[in-house]
């Protein structure tokens, strides 16, 4: 089950959040697969998310004490692999090139919102964390095949240059062996 934080200073922004995100799907009538922690104050999210893996995090771009920014710049740092997503009712262009461009945010979304852009976002920002974090494993698994298999190569290398010859084998048309007659 995925975790979703949400961050914004006022308690009835994240109400409404919580519950568009928590309503069951219009088309098949699901619950959806994730928790929902929710904070109006960023320092105290960062604390959460030091014994909590979120996948997804929407903040609020202008918060008092600490940005939207400055925190998903903070939170990065904390899970790297968390999709970010900013919701503000302002934009102010300079803040949301920083956003892409230093906080790498998935998506910037507007105050207010539309329910189905709201939930449509959260699923493929799910889903993207999910391919993201999947895509990682693999690399790591491929890595460490080819470690494994260069191990094997240097090993038959040196068997070879010990005794030539040793790493060859003849096979006969019928799929036997053949060994050379000495």
């Amino acid at each position: 089950m995925a975790h979703i934080l949400l961050v914004d200073d006022e308690a009835n922004i994240l109400s409404s959040l919580k519950r568009t995100l928590n309503a069951k799907d219009e088309f098949d009538g699901t619950s959806p697969n994730y928790t929902i922690h929710t904070f109006t104050d960023a320092r105290a999210a960062l604390l959460a998310s030091e014994t909590q893996e979120y996948q997804l995090v929407i903040s609020d771009y202008r918060m008092p004490d600490l940005d939207g920014v400055a925190f998903l710049t903070d939170f990065r740092y904390r899970q790297p692999d968390c999709v970010r997503i900013i919701l503000s009712g302002m934009t102010d262009l300079a803040g949301l090139v920083l956003a892409i461009n230093d906080v790498e945010i998935y998506r910037f979304l507007s105050k207010p919102w539309h329910d189905f852009e709201l939930r449509s976002t959260v699923g493929g920002a799910l889903r993207f964390q999910k391919l993201c974090v999947e895509n990682q494993r693999l690399a790591d698994e491929l890595r460490l095949i080819r470690s494994q298999s260069k191990e094997k190569d240097d090993e038959l290398k040196r068997l070879e240059d010990a005794m030539p010859g040793i790493t060859r084998v003849n096979w006969g048309p019928d799929g036997s062996v053949m060994i050379d007659e000495v």
